[in-house]
């Protein structure tokens, strides 16, 4: 093993409290062991503890960021063997120390304690503390904290000993304190580090700065809580990943204040709460959660799981539980006013259809989000059916900018996401500065004009207007009797532009994706997904190849599915129709419609009739679309109105029917009514 620094004992130990500050190292090392009244849990990053890994690491080597190296005797620290520093960081927060604690609860093997003392020990003999930034030293601590729960307070691993734990101990303090002095100024790195700091001061109550870490943390991270999580519960920097990487964080801060009987203001509470209810909602069905900017997919239902154990709340113990327990969420669709997130959902598995058949969908209509993590990705989106993503964001793949390809910007950019790009350039500027890209201009103005939703019918309006090119993109979303979405993308300019109307399909359509056309439409034909379109002028359509990256560092190839046009002013009406096993037989054509006894133009008003057979039913949808007001005829009908829908039977009944004239503002002015 690493040498262990030797403390001098002449004197007492000056990172304890008295009277711990005059024992000896045996006699901290068996308290430690043996000491009640404080309870802790861990946390785990499952990811980087599969057997394969740990084992691996018994021997040196690691596999961080899907990349393998190894060391001869002992772990070059200071020296970065890959490109990208996202290893380094990896490397240097320690989560492989909490599956060696693991594997030796399962196992009482010591060599997982060895492994662990002698990587401890390396680190602490040669690592300045304030090497990489303060997130880092942040989770790492973390980590170690978890480590010595399987090491020390549940196991007692006979080969730890006194003199390598007096130095753990000292390195704990050191760090705290470094910590402390140097958190990071916002967002979700500052709550990682406030955990910290709260989750050493309640564990180790015996160092001498615990009870001042302890006030001090407390205090910032309820003022960490309410600068960062919005008024609708999103986290601030609008990542959905980061959004439950934070909430983790104050779970746990809330879980082990509970255990240790510390109270928070129920202002605390109240945000938590907030974070959790965005959770709710912005899962999948099928559990897992998009990866709408910077971030991975995954499922955080655990999450939810323990935002019902701390405060009783049926509708997450429903979602936690994919609907076997609990009350379903009151309101099917929900608007996220502050985050710009709008979900949209045909149900929650109450009535007769299964909980992961669901149909769901969110939109994003918002900022870019504090911070350096968002995507430019207005008004794209990502949709959900019977148990599968079928139109999926991208994700974010790296942050490693080396290489022939640029794989950062390519999978933030705008043609990386499920929206219209324009002459191919990114809505918002983003240049190469110094040493890598960077946001270099204004974000788009952007207005979410509309959000309704009402039993078989929801419906989203809203307006993106980018800096970089002179176009205004509206985008339209109607979603019919919580069967298919019908998006309408209107683009307006005083010149020509080539729009590229942009569809990432999940990596499971590779290969099984065929175009077809005839006068009336253009079809693209998916796993469990149609496309359609009504023709319009020179519109095409082509199949490209991409890629998707559910995790950081892997990326899996994908079809693009790429309608364009080129023109000044133009539209697409795009139906999307998600199935569970048999196809559907969809025809779609276009109705002429006229207003002051002149034909219109598609991008003035559009009715559009939508003939669906299924296995079960046979139905008509006529859908009237006008994106200028005024009055309008189409065959013998007189419309007034922004948005018309009604459904008939195959024997003309009507079925259900939908006029946007007939609302008051009560409707559709918050739209998250059930």
């Amino acid at each position: 093993m690493s040498a262990v620094p030797v403390i001098e004992r002449s004197s007492p130990i000056d990172f304890l409290k008295a009277p711990y500050s005059t024992w000896s190292a045996d006699e901290l090392l068996s308290y430690f062991q043996t000491r009640n009244g404080i309870s802790y849990f861990t946390v785990v990053n499952e990811a980087e503890i599969t057997p394969e890994k740990i084992d691996a690491i018994l021997s040196n080597a690691f596999t961080l960021n899907e990349e393998t190296y190894s060391f001869d005797d002992r772990v070059d620290w200071l020296n970065n063997p890959s490109t990208d520093i996202e290893w380094s960081i990896m490397l240097h927060k320690f989560y492989y120390a909490v599956g060696l604690g693991i594997a030796f609860q399962e196992t009482g093997d010591d060599r997982y304690a060895d492994q662990w003392m002698e990587l401890t020990s390396s680190w602490i003999a040669t690592v300045p503390v304030d090497f990489l930034s303060s997130d880092v030293t942040g989770r790492r601590i973390q980590n170690w904290v978890f480590a010595h729960y399987y090491f020390v307070s549940e196991c007692r691993a006979k080969s730890i000993t006194p003199e390598f734990y007096l130095a753990f101990l000292k390195s704990l303090h050191q760090q705290v304190t470094y910590l402390c002095q140097h958190l990071t100024p916002a967002r979700n790195h500052r709550t990682l580090e406030l955990y910290t700091v709260f989750l050493v001061a309640v564990i180790f109550p015996e160092l001498k700065d615990a009870k001042h870490w302890l006030q001090f943390s407390m205090a910032e991270l309820v003022e960490n809580i309410q600068s960062d999580i919005l008024d609708d519960g999103v986290h601030c920097e609008l990542s959905t990943d980061y959004h439950h990487i934070v909430l983790r964080n104050f779970l746990a801060v809330r879980r082990l204040a509970a255990m240790n009987n510390i109270a928070f203001p129920q202002e605390f509470d109240e945000r938590i709460k907030k974070a959790l209810a965005f959770s709710v909602y912005v899962h999948k069905p099928d559990g897992t959660i998009p990866s709408l900017s910077d971030g991975d997919t995954g499922c955080f239902l655990a999450l939810l799981e323990q935002g019902y154990e701390l405060y009783g709340s049926e509708d997450m113990r429903y979602v936690a539980t994919q609907g076997k327990f609990g009350i379903p969420p009151n309101l099917r669709s929900k608007a996220f006013l502050s985050g710009g997130y709008y979900i949209l959902r045909s149900g929650w598995g109450e009535s007769s259809e299964d909980y992961r058949d669901e149909r769901y969908f969110v939109f994003d209509c918002g900022d870019l989000g504090a911070g350096n993590h968002g995507h430019l990705d207005l008004l794209s989106f990502e949709m959900a059916a019977y148990g599968q993503s079928l139109v999926v964001d991208p994700g974010r793949y790296t942050y490693d900018e080396s290489g022939e390809i640029n794989w950062r910007v390519l999978f933030r950019g705008t043609s990386y996401h499920n929206t219209v790009s324009v002459d191919a350039k990114n809505q918002t500027r983003y240049e190469f500065h110094k040493e890598k890209f960077k946001i270099k201009g204004r974000q788009p103005d952007y207005e979410l004009k509309t959000f309704i939703s009402r039993p078989g019918f929801d419906y989203l309006h809203g307006i993106a207007n980018s800096h970089e090119y002179p176009v205004t993109h509206e985008r339209k979303i109607l979603f019919i009797n919580g069967e298919y979405w019908l998006i309408c993308d209107v683009l307006r300019a005083n010149e020509t532009h080539s729009y590229d109307q942009l569809f990432h399909l999940s990596s499971t359509a590779l290969n099984k994706v065929s175009l077809s056309a005839d006068l009336q439409s253009l079809r693209v034909d998916s796993p469990h997904l149609l496309m359609i379109q009504p023709v319009l002028g020179t519109g095409t359509v082509s199949l490209e190849g991409g890629y998707i990256s559910p995790t950081y560092g892997i990326k899996q190839e994908a079809p693009i599915i790429k309608f364009s046009q080129q023109g000044t002013n133009c539209c697409f009406y795009t139906l999307l129709y998600p199935y569970k096993d048999k196809r559907p037989a969809i025809s779609i054509s276009m109705e002429p419609v006229h207003k002051n006894n002149r034909m219109c133009y598609a991008i003035n008003a559009t009715y559009l009739t939508i003939e669906i057979e299924t296995e079960t039913q046979l139905t008509c949808d006529s859908i009237f679309i006008a994106n200028e007001s005024g009055d309008y005829q189409a065959g013998a009908q007189s419309l007034n109105s922004s948005v018309v829908h009604k459904r008939t039977s195959s024997e003309g009944h009507v079925l259900s029917q939908f006029d946007f004239a007939e609302l008051t503002s009560n409707d559709w002015l918050h739209g998250d009514s059930q």
